[in-house]
């Protein structure tokens, strides 16, 4: 029992439909032995009742029961009949039962033996009854003259061993059928079989059923998102965790991948079918980290799957560790600028102009202080402050002037700082590139404020400027293209933008402004 049941599927399911297979021919083949062998009966009872018939309706019949001794001319009529037809016997008799004819010469005189009775009420009657020659299909009918009387008997026979014979003959036949379509099934079962094992890797039931119940299990605990995709670009499989990453109908599965509802970048990776390694794009809300990896048997191509990370979380800490960043980078620059000019204050001090050292050194100060004392007055948000600051070292380094405009004010707006560094990092980082390949000089303005119930946040730059249509083309974008709009840069803030359930606008004719109105949070409005 053991060893049957660490059978494989395929080795079970081929024992079971060997065993069906031979049940079923030998129960095809008794009932076919049961079916011929009644219908070699119904032949021969047709037969012996034709003959029997026939005979007693013979005018020579009637004539030689005329004469004393009816056997001298009924036994030649009977064996010439009987040759002819092709019958075991003809016996002719009185309605007493007595014999004038016989296959054995010595039986007549003596009774027949069989039922009589219904042919003697005149009508005729088959049976199977055991007489002198063994069992046998006989007929028995009465010989009736113009008045209808009856005048003898006439019985016609064929032996059950003769019938039993041809009934072999048959069930040799179909014994042969059935053995070649024992056979032929067989062979088709250990193909099936055969087919089957290369499916099911020759696992057996129980480990099939564990496999499901941990593939299910999977499934719905991993929090990332899994989809399977066919080579037609039909999604077969979606667990929980990408029906919430992208939002689909419980019925997905089952449709085209383009009938899904998704961006057109998300779309157009999921029906390339290509490999596709930590892309990002962006879906309503979400960032997501996708990668595509095709599944193929041998050279055959049989799908892809794919696998989404929601970055929304990651992106925004990025922003804000590259606001740090930045603001670590620009006290680098402000330290190695201290040290030149700590090393010309020194250098005049050496050489007898103490004045000029000290008129030098308190310049410097004042430009310092004063830009770090615009900032801080200006927005009282520590993180946006030494964004600002970063950035504004960052793009003195690359020869762009950034400066805040006068009447910006941003106090505590009740946004969430890291979308705040997202939208402002991003727009800055694009006008600090757009400014670079502007003609000189360079600049990047950039003007926050609220009202009480709107935050403004307008960057401005003196680049080649941005076509609108092309602007939302790139807000739109979900990866980065450096021959295109300005990359994933703008999608980023279009994303936070739509998050905060703000609006982002673009215009000017000589460089860009971009516009972003967020919405306060009611707590954050007077």
């Amino acid at each position: 029992m053991s060893q049957v049941r660490r059978w494989s599927l395929a080795r079970q399911m081929l024992a079971l439909q060997i065993v069906i297979v031979g049940v079923t021919v030998a129960v095809g083949t008794t009932l076919a032995f049961f079916q011929v062998s009644e219908l070699l009966t119904d032949e021969a009872t047709e037969v012996t009742t034709a003959v029997a018939v026939s005979v007693a309706d013979s005018p020579a019949l009637l004539a030689a029961l005329d004469d004393p001794n009816p056997s001298v001319a009924l036994q030649p009529y009977a064996d010439r009949v009987q040759t002819e037809t092709k019958v075991d016997f003809i016996t002719i008799m009185s309605t007493s039962g007595i014999r004038y004819t016989h296959r054995n010469p010595a039986e007549i005189g003596g009774h027949y033996l069989g039922t009589i009775a219904p042919a003697l009420a005149g009508r005729t009657y088959s049976e199977t009854y055991t007489g002198t020659l063994g069992p046998s299909v006989r007929t028995i009918t009465p010989v009736k003259d113009t008045a209808g009387k009856v005048r003898a008997l006439v019985s016609a026979g064929i032996i059950v061993d003769k019938i039993s014979g041809r009934l072999r003959e048959q069930i040799g036949a179909a014994a042969l059928a059935a053995l070649i379509g024992l056979s032929a099934g067989v062979a088709g079962t250990f193909l099936v079989g055969r087919r089957l094992r290369r499916h099911t890797h020759g696992l057996g039931p129980s480990q099939l059923s564990r496999m499901y119940d941990h593939h299910e299990a999977i499934l719905h605990a991993v929090r990332e998102g899994l989809l399977l995709v066919d080579r037609e670009g039909v999604l077969t499989l979606c667990n929980d965790g990408a029906r919430e990453l992208l939002g689909l109908d419980p019925d997905a599965e089952g449709r085209h991948v383009t009938r899904l509802g998704l961006p057109p970048s998300l779309t157009e990776v999921l029906a390339s079918g290509d490999d596709r390694t930590d892309e990002i794009h962006l879906t309503g809300d979400r960032v997501l980290v996708v990668n595509v990896a095709v599944v193929r048997s041998g050279t055959r191509a049989l799908g892809t799957v794919v696998t989404f990370r929601d970055h929304t979380e990651l992106q925004g800490l990025a922003g804000q560790l590259d606001a740090e960043r930045g603001f670590a980078e620009s006290l680098r620059s402000a330290a190695h600028e201290a040290a030149n000019r700590l090393h010309t204050v020194i250098t005049l001090v050496e050489l007898g102009r103490p004045e000029q050292a000290v008129e030098f050194a308190t310049a410097e100060l004042r430009a310092a202080q004063a830009l770090t004392d615009r900032v801080v007055a200006a927005v009282r948000e520590p993180v946006l402050a030494a964004l600002l600051l970063g950035k504004s070292a960052e793009a003195a380094e690359r020869g762009v002037e950034l400066s805040i405009s006068d009447d910006s004010e941003l106090g505590d707006a009740g946004l969430d700082p890291r979308d705040l560094v997202t939208i402002l990092g991003n727009l800055i980082d694009n006008a600090v590139e757009a400014a670079m390949s502007g003609s000189p000089p360079a600049r990047v303005t950039v003007h926050v404020e609220t009202d009480g119930v709107t935050c403004l946040i307008r960057v401005s730059d003196t680049g080649p400027g941005l076509d609108p249509a092309a602007a939302q083309e790139a807000f739109q974008r979900g990866w980065t293209t450096k021959g295109s709009g300005r990359g994933i840069g703008l999608a980023m803030v279009a994303h936070a933008v739509r998050r905060l359930g703000g609006t982002i606008g673009v215009s000017g004719d000589e460089g860009a402004v971009f516009t972003v109105r967020l919405p306060l949070p009611v707590r954050s409005r007077p």
